[in-house]
């Protein structure tokens, strides 16, 4: 869902005191890019814990990912942009996201300040749960002994979560971000589905096109994705999220080759539906790749691909 159903989700950015609603919130931290299954293990012990304290639950992240900031520019294939991963973050249930801005300042943030300033007098957290791998601070002085003796110091409670190689649905050996990153640039979102334990999606406002595909008989949703999107071009079967609803779809990720080869666009064909979707906010899910982009010699060979292309869509849809 686009929107979260279950309760209000706060979603707050640089906030100078407790966001209305989270005030003494159990705070998940961590980047947690994707929210796969194992980024989970640690969403669910910070749920338990806010549960048994009668706190709200929130997930503590970080814009734009700190590989970028060190290295000055875009790394990093982002998985869960901050949208998309606070749609994500309301999905499993939790009350909020509170997203810090990562830059040199907070990277240069000793880590005794970084707890005592940030985490305790502006945020007012009553408990943090990381996984054990997490680091902070300056020089990344800050781990989870550290964080278990501030948080004894200063009054608040910490779990940490040793690493998890085991869910409902199998191992975890192989869950990462990385190896999800891998499996989306191959266009494997079988694979990424299983990594992530949800399907991967992409998030944005329709935005006017050359309407080519309407001249085609294929109108679609074009959405402009991340730029640091590396999904591999080609065609999907899909779900297309709007106005509450979802529908089933096939979309070509790509530059058109067979026309103008111009900046890499998602182009989402909605199926049996004939409304206008122009300034609406969509989600798109991929369940299924086809094959990848091509040039055609004419366009009446493209609008025959076209066509298996949605039948086949359908199939994959139907397995879903």
């Amino acid at each position: 869902m686009i929107s979260p159903t279950r309760h209000s989700f706060v979603l707050a950015r640089d906030p100078l005191s407790p966001p209305e609603g989270l005030e003494g919130a159990v705070a998940a931290i961590g980047n947690f890019d994707g929210l796969h299954r194992g980024h989970r293990g640690v969403v669910a012990r910070a749920q338990a814990l806010a549960k048994r304290l009668g706190r709200p639950c929130v997930l503590l992240t970080f814009e734009p990912h700190p590989a970028d900031v060190f290295a000055g520019r875009p790394v990093i294939f982002r998985l869960t942009p901050p949208d998309a991963k606070a749609a994500q973050a309301a999905r499993l249930g939790l009350d909020g996201m509170i997203v810090l801005t990562f830059n040199r300042d907070l990277a240069n943030c000793p880590a005794e300040n970084f707890v005592r300033e940030i985490l305790v007098s502006r945020l007012g957290l009553s408990a943090i749960v990381a996984g054990y791998d997490f680091r902070f601070g300056a020089g990344r002085r800050g781990d989870a002994a550290f964080l278990a003796a501030e948080g004894e110091r200063l009054g608040f409670a910490v779990e940490i979560v040793d690493r998890i190689t085991q869910d409902e649905e199998g191992s975890l050996e192989a869950v990462s971000s990385t190896a999800t990153r891998e499996a989306l640039e191959k266009g494997d979102v079988a694979l990424a589905r299983r990594l992530l334990g949800h399907p991967y999606f992409v998030r944005g406002v329709v935005r006017h096109g050359d309407k080519r595909g309407r001249l085609l008989g294929f109108p679609t949703a074009n959405i402009a994705l991340d730029p640091s999107n590396r999904l591999r071009h080609g065609i999907y079967a899909v779900t297309i999220e709007f106005d509450g609803v979802i529908r089933e779809g096939a979309a070509n990720f790509g530059r058109r080759p067979t026309f103008d080869n111009g900046a890499a666009l998602l182009e989402a064909y909605v199926f049996d539906f004939s409304g206008d979707l122009y300034g609406k906010e969509v989600e798109v899910a991929f369940y299924g790749f086809i094959r990848g982009e091509e040039k055609f010699e004419s366009v009446d060979a493209l609008i025959a691909q076209m066509e298996d292309d949605c039948v086949r869509a359908r199939a994959m849809l139907q397995r879903r």
